[in-house]
């Protein structure tokens, strides 16, 4: 499989997953003109695209997915209560009603040589999941916008060769930011986002001896930096019990609104 991150960020996530045979994004929350640049980078046309599975109706995982579904008829996969939202949300435009594929958590879903299985996660939208990606003997698992995890996250991500996981705020930064109150207390509730430190345990608990690649992304443009999230989850890792390098787990930060290399596994 080949994996990259074409943009992610509080303002927009989009990220790519492909095989031999099949290409699928998973969230849409670009302009449709940077998705498309951010493919072509990589030479890929969005016209390849077979799918979008989307995480949830918030707008910066669904900013282009009414471009995209409108130009090129690319099917969407989603929750019925995901369905609901972005069939609710104005700005999105009108989306044939025919391209949506409702899923379910736990349940998983064959395309091309690939399998993509949702679970449900802590999050304040409709019915929001995150996703697990396999083909052959490989396995990615992708996690952001969560408050929080469990131990049914934890069996459901790991043994994964890639994670993808939501390191969206220092804690500090956050408290004396900008935002009111009540975002505030928002993002740090159960219901919000993983912070820097939440992260790194988080991804400690999903460590194996055979990873290949640890992505963190979703950070807060206001609340975080890369540097202070890489430290953060880098300190959490140093007691793994597979290495005393945690070099070795090539730990990197998503970029913000660049796309990323892509990485084969």
């Amino acid at each position: 499989m080949e994996f990259c991150s074409i943009a992610s960020s509080s303002s927009g996530n989009c990220l790519y997953v492909g095989s031999d045979q099949g290409h699928y994004l998973i969230d849409a929350g670009l302009s449709g003109k940077k998705i498309e640049e951010g493919l072509n980078q990589n030479g890929i046309t969005t016209k390849e695209i077979d799918g979008i599975f989307v995480t949830h109706e918030h707008i910066d995982h669904i900013k282009g997915l009414g471009v995209l579904a409108r130009k090129y008829q690319i099917p969407i996969y989603a929750t019925k209560g995901t369905v609901d939202g972005i069939l609710s949300t104005k700005s999105v435009g009108n989306i044939d009603r025919d391209l949506f594929i409702e899923i379910e958590s736990d349940v998983s879903v064959s395309c091309k040589d690939m399998v993509f299985t949702p679970h449900r996660i802590w999050h304040d939208a409709n019915e929001p999941v995150c996703y697990t990606v396999e083909s052959k003997d490989k396995k990615i698992s992708i996690a952001t916008d969560l408050g929080n995890y469990d131990s049914y996250l934890v069996d459901k991500l790991k043994d994964a060769d890639l994670l993808f996981i939501e390191a969206n705020h220092d804690i500090r930064m956050l408290e004396v930011g900008p935002y009111p109150y009540k975002v505030k207390q928002r993002i740090l509730s159960n219901f919000g986002h993983l912070s820097n430190e939440r992260a790194g345990q988080f991804i400690l608990e999903l460590l194996n001896s055979h990873i290949q690649h640890i992505f963190l992304g979703h950070l807060s443009k206001e609340n975080n930096m890369d540097e202070l999230a890489y430290q953060a989850v880098k300190c959490e890792l140093l007691e793994n019990p597979f290495t005393n390098q945690v070099e070795d787990f090539k730990l990197k930060v998503a970029k913000k609104e660049n796309i990323s290399k892509f990485v084969t596994i």
